[in-house]
């Protein structure tokens, strides 16, 4: 059963030498196996099965172990709108049991991963020794966000604060990196500082808080690691940088200044809300030092001046970019990464077509009228 939707992805009919007719199908992939993030369970949930079943292909949907429950309601409503027992396949389980398992299963065509660097080699293994299924990964990140002298301080300080707060930092996308010109460096800091320093931090489901927990103990533990390193690697302290109360896993909104490209807190994916903050004079100076990681996924450039928005955009190796907002996604765009932020694209056409199969097809025709 084909829940294709044409409107959507196009074969094409090519003009080609002899006499031939020559077109593409486009068919489903198959069996689609999706290992879910424990970020944004429902949504990672709708958006990737949507992508799947409108190509036709049946899924098998790993959820993270730490949020199993979303996917299972999510399946319970599947069933109850009348879609066909085995088309969506919700097997909730660890990583190296569950998720191993999809990765290296031999009736399995193609997988699609979220999560860290670390695991989507482990599932680029898998496949290699098992039946070679294709891969579409979506993994860490540490994305730089530019602020020119010349942007609005404000609202640069506004779009900073949501870029790596939201979630409490435990975003793919989150903005970690900051670079500020350094003719607004300082005021922007005092502003910054500020407003992390309002945040109300308890349960995210009281009216008025707006800073909730870690999703567990390994997380908190990992953050509080890397804000210790951030110290004894040299970079300032400006707020924030231990643990809010005595239950629970509550990490306050912390901020590093003059933070070196070297340290560990610039470079590795920390994912919980330490924002580190660089000055920078030059444009080509902080092209070189946003590009200056190992992942590109993201990125974003505060600036009046659309020169300069234009060149930082072309400049950086980044799989999707912001001018003047942050962190906005929307389904009609493909998303993914460059470099050790995996391959492949999400979302919009192209990420339809990492869901399918393309087949050219050639007939023989007998003195067509173009010869």
């Amino acid at each position: 059963m084909h829940y294709q939707l044409n409107i959507f992805v196009h074969k094409q009919t090519i003009r080609v030498d002899g006499p031939s007719h020559a077109f593409t199908l486009l068919e489903p992939i198959g069996v689609v196996g999706q290992i879910l993030p424990w970020n944004f369970p429902t949504y990672m949930f709708i958006t990737k099965l949507a992508c799947a079943l409108t190509c036709g292909n049946t899924v098998v949907v790993k959820p993270a172990e730490q949020t199993p429950l979303s996917a299972l309601f999510c399946a319970h409503l599947i069933s109850e709108a009348g879609i066909p027992a085995g088309v969506v396949n919700v097997i909730p389980g660890y990583g190296p049991t569950a998720g191993a398992a999809i990765g290296r299963h031999m009736d399995i065509d193609k997988l699609v991963f979220t999560g860290s660097t670390e695991v989507g080699r482990l599932l680029m293994v898998a496949s290699a020794k098992s039946n070679l299924k294709s891969l579409t990964l979506e993994l860490g990140g540490k994305s730089p966000l530019i602020i020119f002298d010349d942007a609005n301080l404000d609202e640069a300080v506004a779009v900073a604060d949501s870029g790596l707060f939201f979630n409490m930092g435990q975003v793919c996308t989150a903005s970690s990196r900051i670079y500020v010109q350094e003719g607004i460096y300082n005021e922007f800091l005092e502003k910054a500082v500020e407003r992390a320093r309002q945040k109300v931090i308890g349960d995210p489901f009281t009216p008025g808080v707006d800073h909730g927990p870690q999703v567990d103990q390994a997380q908190f533990e990992k953050i509080m690691h890397y804000i210790a390193l951030g110290k004894e690697e040299g970079a300032k302290l400006m707020v924030g940088g231990k643990r809010h109360g005595s239950k629970g896993m509550f990490v306050e909104p912390t901020i590093f200044a003059d933070v070196k490209d070297d340290m560990s807190i610039l470079q590795d994916e920390i994912f919980g809300p330490v924002m580190c903050v660089s000055k920078f004079k030059t444009v080509e100076e902080v092209i070189e030092r946003a590009n200056g990681t190992r992942y590109g996924l993201a990125a974003g450039v505060m600036t009046k001046d659309i020169d300069v928005a234009n060149q930082v955009t072309r400049a950086l190796k980044a799989g999707t970019l912001w001018i003047n907002m942050y962190n906005i996604i929307d389904p009609s765009l493909p998303f993914g990464g460059y470099k050790m932020s995996g391959f492949g694209r999400e979302n919009g056409i192209e990420g339809l077509k990492g869901y399918m199969q393309t087949k050219s097809v050639m007939t023989k025709l007998v003195s067509p009228s173009w010869l």
